[in-house]
This record gives C-alpha cells, sequence and structure tokens, in this order.
C-alpha cells in the first residue's frame, strides 16, 4: 500500500511522437506511460484545473491548456498538438509534477467528483458584449468566446465586459465558465 506521502507517479516511460495522422506535420504529441493507477487524484485534479471535463466511469480526466489537449487516464498522461520535442518532454514533465503536487496537497483540496461539462461557445458569446472590438486580441467576439470557453482565455481580456452595464453579463459568464481555485486554497 502506498505511503500518503509518497510521490503518485515515481515512474514511467515517455514516448513523443508525431501523431500518424499528420505525417511531416511540424507538431508532436508525447503520452507518459506510468507504472502506477492515478486516478485516485482525479477528482482533484478535477476541482483545480480550469475546464477540466472528469469521467468518473472511465477514469479520465480531460483538459485544454494553452492549445494543448491533455488526457489524464489510470495508467496514462498524454499531452498535443506541441511545438517541438523539447517542448513536449517539458509539458510531460510539468503534468506529472502538476499530479504529484495535487496529490501530496490533497488534504488542502475540496474533491470534485462530478462531471463539468464546459460551456458551449454559443452559450458564452450570447453574454458578451459583442462589440467586436478585438481588444482581446480576437478577430471577432464568437472566436473569443470559442476560446473562452476551452479556457484558452480569461474573462479579464476582454475589456468592454468589464464596463458597469454588463456586470450581470459577467456574473453570468463567471458562473458558467469554470474558475477553479489554484492548489492549496479553498
Amino acid at each position: 500500500m502506498r505511503n500518503e506521502q509518497d510521490e503518485l507517479i515515481d515512474n514511467y516511460e515517455l514516448e513523443v511522437f508525431t501523431p500518424p495522422c499528420e505525417p511531416g506535420a511540424e507538431r508532436f504529441a508525447a503520452t507518459a506511460r506510468l507504472t502506477s493507477d492515478i486516478s485516485v487524484v482525479f477528482p482533484y485534479l478535477n476541482a483545480i484545473l480550469k475546464g477540466a471535463v472528469y469521467y468518473p466511469s472511465a477514469q479520465a480526466l480531460t483538459w485544454k491548456k494553452g492549445g494543448h489537449n491533455i488526457a489524464f487516464h489510470a495508467y496514462e498522461i498524454s499531452s498535443s498538438n506541441i511545438e517541438d520535442r523539447e517542448a513536449a518532454l517539458k509539458e510531460i514533465k510539468g503534468l506529472i509534477s502538476l499530479v504529484n503536487r495535487s496529490w501530496a496537497k490533497k488534504s488542502e483540496i475540496e474533491p470534485l467528483y462530478e462531471t463539468r461539462q464546459r460551456p458551449t461557445p454559443l452559450a458564452v458569446y450570447k453574454l458578451l458584449p459583442q462589440t467586436n472590438c478585438k481588444q482581446c486580441g480576437e478577430p471577432t467576439c464568437y472566436s473569443f468566446a470559442l476560446k473562452l470557453a476551452t479556457s484558452q482565455k480569461q474573462l479579464e481580456q476582454c475589456p468592454p465586459l468589464l464596463e458597469p452595464q454588463f456586470n450581470e453579463n459577467l456574473t453570468s459568464l463567471r458562473e458558467i465558465v469554470i474558475n477553479a481555485p489554484s492548489i492549496g486554497k479553498r
């Protein structure tokens, strides 16, 4: 039996590759094959990772981080859409560190066992100012909504949304866009 102070992941095999569906692509994917079952940490990751989607029956959790698709399974962590081989190695090391830190601080995290769904881009768009002002760095409010729904953008990146006349919309958006606490906070 594992001691609670032990790291959850202490050994893994790493594979970095170009996905077969994209031969010659400049993007990489990485998979860490684990020697221990990490599914016990998924409710904690579900509680702290903004935009994570937890599937208890499948013992899986998915997450989007900076345009990367990340999947946690009982014996595997995968990430895709990574710029180069070095970035892929760094990404997997960071994800393993995240799992181990979350496990080490589990007493400070309220686990979340429910499946949260990401809001649809249309639901997010309907609550945005719809000015297409480009202040967020996106060409349209709908493209901002797409990135907001997948946790690639933050509400604060839309300056018009922070104006007083949009307070009610901002409050509604905060409810549907998952704003998870950071590790160690409740």
